[in-house]
């Protein structure tokens, strides 16, 4: 099974009620499955408007008796640290677990921060699986340790335990815990004004100390193998540890908050040094010298404070090379020749007929010479940034963007335009707009409206409706909303029809204050999966091309191709006959068949 299969496995075994997501790589599989079975296991499931959300929702249900699981990628626990937080203080009435879906290297993401650190922050214990079968099985062990301290339980994956592959053998399925609850009221407890939350923190103490006492005897926390070198890891760390490291005795640690430590200290003593294996920060190297040095005991330990291991990016086998002067490390199979062939690199790419394509070559074609500020946001359209449309200036996270061409505004003389996903905007976009408009900001919002969360893996939105699990809701309709908020110029376009989106642009970018366009068409991978893109390709009318290249500097899509003699060519296999090219072709010799 793929880890992120493994884990709604452990769902299910485990008896988990309730779940809710907002969806971001590497735990977006878990979420597309529940949407699939959620009715059929007998759970709850919702994809919620952000990570936020998400976690109230589930804290709900927790604190009513069922059993929740919210899931997110490692930065959506940013937009959701605000509850976080209180919630231990208030704590839960049945199990809960957050997962954390780390990404080192940032494969699918715009940093790779460490949240680990948000289980000693929160003082919540923390459960982290190393391959899909710990996957699974620490899932049911997780809600106990939820259940038995009242407190929610950080489960931390990262990108290599979330998309690896390996058999995983199956447990009953558990159909007895409730699907309903009941909230009974206890404000000191959920109700954390002042002089409340003063005695929680106190409380929340006492629970840590017995998290403290789970942890030095979970099984999750183990050793093995024999030698004077003493190897502790954790994670996906621990399966390079295991295979590439021999002579060696191991902490392997599955519950790294609180962790182990008297387990730790008694692993330590009598070794001749201490190395840590950890992807990212030196988490667990940092506490390992602190146990040490409070014990009083004298080893030398190796790990990334005295640089032997990197503290940046994922780790590999070959990490485990850099291991070789201090232990003995099994040989690995060679590299296969290259051969003669280099191969290009492959970025990611805007796909062949995407509509985000007409808007960015309308929004160029309609600034001009003017001066500008690009702020784009957390999705497809980041992939703005490259060539020929150049429209990503600034990015830092969802909603980012728009929040920022408020800024760019004010300390500017350049026009700032923020460019944001349908799903995005409901995510975070609608609060950063209302503040423009409070704030009287001179900015164009651009929402690029695809009809999905496209990046993640085409999940349902606010703007889509929800028709999954026995509910069925109405889309909500995003030039209304906007509207309502009290803005006065809003437009809705067509981004296949470049020409007409460029007038609507330029008048968008000419407009003093808050101006809103609405780039309306579905995402054509969508439409393939929906299995209801319309069949239709585009050609060139070889004899009347003159090689002015209009299509491909505007449009750059993957579907147009020079021919041997200069001139253009659609290739049919990609053509999905949107008209894009043909609307920006000077000599209208490009025409779409249906």
């Amino acid at each position: 099974m793929l880890g992120n299969e493994a884990i709604v496995r452990g769902l299910l075994e485990a008896g988990t009620r309730f779940a809710s997501t907002y969806p971001g790589t590497p735990s977006s599989e878990v979420g597309n499955i529940l949407e699939t079975i959620s009715d059929e296991a007998g759970l709850y499931f919702e994809f919620s408007t952000n990570e936020k959300t998400a976690v109230e929702v589930s804290a709900a249900a927790a604190s009513s008796g069922v059993r929740s699981f919210v899931f997110m990628k490692h930065v959506g626990l940013n937009v959701a640290a605000d509850p976080l937080m209180t919630l231990a203080y208030a704590g839960v009435r049945a199990g809960m677990l957050i997962m954390s879906a780390d990404d080192p290297s940032a494969h699918s993401s715009q940093n790779e921060q460490d949240n680990r650190y948000y289980a000693t922050l929160a003082l919540i214990p923390m459960i982290e699986p190393s391959n899909p079968q710990e996957a699974k099985d620490f899932v049911k062990e997780a809600y106990r340790v939820s259940e038995e301290t009242g407190l929610p339980v950080l489960y931390r994956t990262t990108t290599r335990v979330n998309h690896a592959r390996a058999p995983v053998v199956f447990g009953e399925i558990n159909r007895d815990t409730p699907l309903k609850g009941h909230f009974e009221k206890d404000d000191p407890s959920f109700v954390n004004i002042p002089a409340f939350a003063v005695r929680n923190r106190v409380r929340l103490l006492e629970k840590n100390k017995k998290a403290l006492e789970i942890s030095e005897n979970s099984p999750l926390n183990f050793t093995e193998g024999s030698g004077d070198v003493g190897v502790i890891t954790s994670g996906v760390s621990y399966c390079y540890v295991k295979e590439y490291l021999s002579g060696v005795s191991v902490l392997k640690l599955g519950m790294t908050n609180p962790l182990p430590e008297k387990k730790i200290a008694d692993f330590v003593k009598g070794k001749r040094m201490i190395i840590v294996v950890e992807e990212l920060e030196p988490f667990l190297e940092d506490t390992v010298l602190r146990i040490i040095a409070q014990n009083g005991i004298s080893v030398p330990v190796h790990g990334k404070r005295d640089g032997t291991l990197p503290r940046e990016w994922e780790f590999s086998p070959d990490t485990m090379k850099r291991l070789k002067d201090l232990v003995s490390v099994k040989d690995m199979p060679e590299p296969l020749p290259a051969g003669d062939v280099t191969l290009p690199g492959r970025p990611p790419s805007l796909c062949a007929g995407c509509p985000h394509r007409g808007i960015y070559a309308a929004t160029k074609k309609a600034v001009g010479k003017t001066p500008v500020v690009y702020c784009s946001d957390i999705g497809c359209y980041t992939l703005g940034v490259q060539a020929p449309f150049h429209t990503a200036d600034f990015i830092i996270c969802m909603g980012g963007g728009a929040g920022a061409a408020g800024g760019f505004a004010q300390v500017t003389d350049q026009k700032a335009i923020a460019f944001m996903g349908d799903s995005t905007f409901f995510h975070a976009g609608v609060q950063p707009l209302t503040s423009a408009l409070f704030n009287k900001h001179d900015i164009v919002m651009v929402i690029l409206d695809n009809r999905t969360t496209a990046m993640t893996g085409h999940q349902p939105n606010p703007g889509t409706g929800r028709h999954f699990g026995g509910v069925d809701t109405d889309a909500v309709d995003i030039e209304q909303l906007v509207k309502g908020i009290g803005i006065k110029f809003v437009r809705t376009v067509d981004p296949y029809n470049v020409t007409e989106c460029t007038k609507v642009m330029k008048e968008a970018i000419d407009f003093q204050g808050v101006a809103v366009v609405i780039s309306k068409q579905p995402c054509p991978l969508l439409l393939k999966k929906n299995k209801t893109l319309a069949k239709a390709t585009a050609s060139v009318k070889a004899d009347e091309c003159v090689k002015c290249y209009t299509c491909l500097r505007m449009i750059a899509c993957p579907a147009l191709v020079k021919r041997p003699d200069g001139s253009v060519e659609t290739d049919p296999v990609q053509c999905i006959g949107c008209g894009m090219c043909a609307s920006v072709c000077p000599k209208k010799c490009i025409e779409v068949r249906k």
